[in-house]
Order: structure tokens, then C-alpha cells, then sequence
């Protein structure tokens, strides 16, 4: 193979399909790991309150059972790309929505605390392969001038999911006569919401049989023509396919497999860069998001919110979360990536503090005091709001597109690995920390909110507008 396979050659890059539908299924099918992802994220929302109160347990060992989940998701993010060089993107995609079924029958009939915790485990590990193989079959199989927009299809089934999974909560709560541990089919209320997660993972499986193998790793088994085929499908019959599978092989042989070894540096263990990678992935997590989607509707009722109110509140941040994340879409190419975290991040310190604010005061037969509580409700959603619209998306962008080529995917995948860690932490630490006092909390989470801004503003450099191969 020589180095005349040249990208211009094959008209790949201004090539539209001639089935453009086609294209769309796909990439939304693909997707469907993403919305697994945001449903099996937050389901449990909907299932704190009742786990304590069946079993029994105190706010450290319920926080375990649910940030354990979170351990799943670190080791199946870490084996997902491996699996799928191995087996296939699609495999991988299968496997992913058989262990996201046996989660959800488990999670829905689970015999003790300790067998729950084992299948939040074998869901979590779904999470993190879906959370790898979605995006990267996308980018594989999407023509080269529709891939930002397809790609943007997986962060979207994500917060599609979370909503769908609180209002899907909301619905049999209500059905349940608003209690959790209520009966419905025979189960407990909370059991079902828990079950109903075998619909999209049954769905996902289904689909998987229907769209093609990536015709990267079709290349990388030698299925030279199938590849080919495929090709012609979602790059059009304009496409020079002989050209095209030549500049495929030609980047594949011509790739520098990362290894952990090249992110160390002189000092500090790892080189700067990587740190400022590991930086982002921590000032994401530490700003409490993810309390916003494991932990809310316990959340409003410790303040004194009925049981369904709480629930359809959940519901509604989700709904926030999605508009939120529109507009990031919208604006990441336009404003940039650096101006937006930096507006978020002042979003974020301004909610936060309100809710720090809001929850200092004591409750009155129960409740928050009425400027208080509706303050606390607003906070919420504005905090909701500027993260989505900010760091829910900048982040991964910023990760995707801010390091060297020659470590770009062993980088990601540290900074990826610190994420998931930084998610632990805090899904970890917030009932005990509640317990404690509510609003120091929430102060907590401000003062991280506020030291990502001089952290943007000294570490971090714009990626808009660079090559990929500019980055150093």
C-alpha cells in the first residue's frame, strides 16, 4: 500500500448518500446505547427511597448500592474497545443489550441488597460499553460530511433517556397511588420501574441485527468486499469504493496505538496536558450533577415535596436538560468551546448558591419555607440548565479533540477513567454528606463550579476551528 491513497481521490468527503434514511436509521439505532445509557443512569432515581426503606439500610450503605453501578461502567468502558477489535462493533452492541436485560430482570426481582447490587454492577458494565462502541461504530459507519451531526445523535439519546426514564418513573409512581413501595403486577412500585428497562434493551438488541457491520473492522478481518458494499450504502455509488477502502486500510496502517506509557511526562507524573484532560473530567462531576439524576426526587422530599411532585420535578430537570443540550449543540461551533464552559460555569456557581442558600433554612412542618422552596426549585433547574448547555457536552468535545494524535485515544481513555471515578465520588458521598447538612453540601458544589473558571481561563486552549493534527 503507498501513500497515494489520498483522501480526494475517493470523493468521500463532499459525497452525500443517496439514502440518506437510511443513514439516520442507523446511526439512531447505534444511538439506542445512548439512551440505555441516560435510562439505566437515572431509573434509579425513582428507587432510593423505597431500597432504604425495605431494606432497611443507612445512608452509607444505600449510597453504595447506588454508585456501585458506577464500578461497571469504569471496567466495561475500559474492555469495550478491545472487546469490539476482537468481535465487532455490533457483537459488542449485543452483548451490551443482553447484560442490560439480565440488569433489568435482576434489578426488578432481586432476592437481598447484595444480589441488587450485583446486577446495578452487570448494568453499569453495559453503560460503559455503550458508552464507547455507540459514538465510535457512528464515526465509523456516518459519511465524512454528515459525521458531526450523526455523532451528536448519541448525546442526545442520552438525555432523551434520562427524561423518558422520569417520566416512565413519574407515570408508575402515580399508577402505585403515589407510594413507591406500592403494589403494581404484582410487584412493588419501585421494582417495576426498574423492570420496564428490558423494553429498550430488548428494542436495542433487535435493532443491532438490523444495521451492518463497521466497515473499519469489516477492513480489519479481511472482508474486503462486504466492507466495500457497506461503503456504497451509506457514502453513495459516487464514492471511488476501491479508492475509498484504500484510504481506510492506508490510516489504519499509518495509526500510532497509544500506550499509557507515552502519557508520562518529566514531572508530576503525567504530562500536562493529560492533567488538564483529567482536570475537565473532574470539575464535571464535582459540580454535583449527577445528584441532579441519581439522587432528586430524594432529594425534594427530604425538603418536604410530596412523593409525585418530587417525581414529576425530576421529570421536568430532565425535560431542562434536553433543551440545555440543544443549545449547546447549536452553539459549541459557533461561540466556541472554551466561552461556553466559562458562561456555564457562572450559570452553574449561580444556581448552585441559591440552592446552598435556599436549603440553609429550617423546615416548617416539614417543608422549606415558600420563597425558599420555590427558590430551591428554580436553582435547580437553572443549575441544570447551564451545565447541559455547557460542560454536559464541551467536555467530551474538549476531550475528543484537545490532545496530541500520537496519545489522543490512551489520554481519552484516563480521562475518561477519572470521570467515572470523579461520578463514584459524589454519587458515593452525597446521602452521608446530606445527612450532614444539606446546604454545606451545595456549598461544596458552588466552590467547584467557582474554581473551574480560573481553571478554564489558565489551562484550558480553544480546539474550535483546528485540525485535529494542530493539537499538541
Amino acid at each position: 500500500m503507498t501513500s497515494t491513497a489520498q483522501a480526494p481521490q475517493s470523493g468521500a468527503r463532499t459525497a452525500h448518500p443517496e439514502h440518506l434514511g437510511h443513514v439516520i436509521f442507523i446511526a439512531a439505532a447505534a444511538a439506542m446505547g445512548g439512551f440505555l445509557f441516560g435510562y439505566d443512569s437515572s431509573v434509579i432515581n425513582g428507587a432510593v427511597e423505597a431500597i432504604r426503606g425495605k431494606y432497611d439500610i443507612g445512608s452509607a450503605a444505600l449510597a453504595q448500592v447506588i454508585a456501585v453501578a458506577l464500578i461497571g461502567c469504569a471496567i466495561g468502558a475500559a474492555t469495550a474497545g478491545r472487546i469490539a477489535d476482537r468481535i465487532g462493533r455490533i457483537r459488542c452492541m449485543q452483548i451490551a443489550a443482553v447484560l442490560f436485560t439480565i440488569s433489568a430482570v435482576g434489578s426488578a426481582l432481586p432476592f437481598a441488597l447484595w444480589d441488587l447490587a450485583l446486577w446495578r454492577i452487570v448494568g453499569g458494565f453495559a453503560i460503559g460499553m455503550a458508552s464507547v462502541i455507540g459514538p465510535a461504530y457512528i464515526a465509523e459507519v456516518a459519511p465524512p460530511a454528515y459525521r458531526g451531526r450523526l455523532g451528536s445523535f448519541q448525546q442526545a439519546a442520552i438525555v432523551v433517556g434520562i427524561a423518558v426514564s422520569q417520566l416512565v418513573n413519574w407515570g408508575l409512581l402515580n399508577a402505585a397511588g403515589g407510594n413507591q413501595r406500592g403494589h403494581l403486577m404484582g410487584l412493588e412500585a419501585w421494582q417495576v420501574m426498574l423492570g420496564v428497562m428490558v423494553v429498550p434493551a430488548v428494542l436495542y438488541g433487535m435493532l443491532s441485527f438490523a444495521i451492518p457491520e463497521s466497515p473499519r473492522f469489516l477492513l480489519s478481518v479481511g472482508k474486503r468486499e462486504r466492507a466495500k458494499e457497506i461503503l456504497g450504502e451509506v457514502e453513495g455509488t459516487g464514492v471511488d469504493l476501491d479508492a475509498r477502502v484504500a484510504e481506510i486500510e492506508h490510516a489504519m496502517k499509518s495509526e500510532h496505538k497509544s500506550t499509557f506509557k507515552d502519557l508520562l511526562g518529566s514531572g508530576f507524573f503525567f504530562k500536562p496536558i493529560v492533567w488538564i484532560g483529567i482536570g475537565l473530567s473532574v470539575f464535571q462531576q464535582f459540580v454535583g450533577i449527577n445528584v441532579a439524576f441519581y439522587y432528586s426526587s430524594t432529594l425534594w422530599q427530604s425538603v418536604g415535596v410530596d412523593p409525585t411532585d418530587s417525581f414529576f420535578y425530576s421529570f421536568t430537570t430532565s425535560i431542562i436538560n434536553i433543551i440545555g443540550t440543544v443549545i449547546a449543540m447549536i452553539f459549541v461551533d459557533r461561540v466556541g468551546r472554551k466561552p461556553l464552559a466559562l458562561i456555564g460555569s457562572v450559570g452553574m456557581v449561580v444556581g448552585l448558591a441559591l440552592e446552598a442558600w435556599a436549603f440553609s433554612y429550617h423546615l416548617v412542618d416539614g417543608k422549606l419555607p415558600s420563597t425558599q422552596g420555590w427558590t430551591a426549585l428554580i436553582a435547580a433547574h437553572l443549575f441544570v440548565l447551564f451545565f447541559a448547555l455547557s460542560w454536559g457536552v464541551v467536555v467530551w468535545v474538549f476531550l475528543g479533540e484537545m490532545f496530541p494524535n500520537k496519545i489522543r485515544a490512551a489520554a481519552l481513555g484516563v480521562a475518561a477513567s477519572a470521570q467515572w471515578i470523579a461520578n463514584w465520588a459524589i454519587t458515593a458521598s452525597f446521602p452521608s454528606l446530606a445527612d450532614w447538612s444539606l446546604s454545606g453540601t451545595y456549598v461544596v458544589y458552588t466552590v467547584c463550579a467557582a474554581l473551574s473558571v480560573p481553571f478554564v481561563l489558565k489551562f484550558v486552549k480553544e480546539t474550535k476551528g483546528k485540525a485535529l493534527e494542530e493539537m499538541g
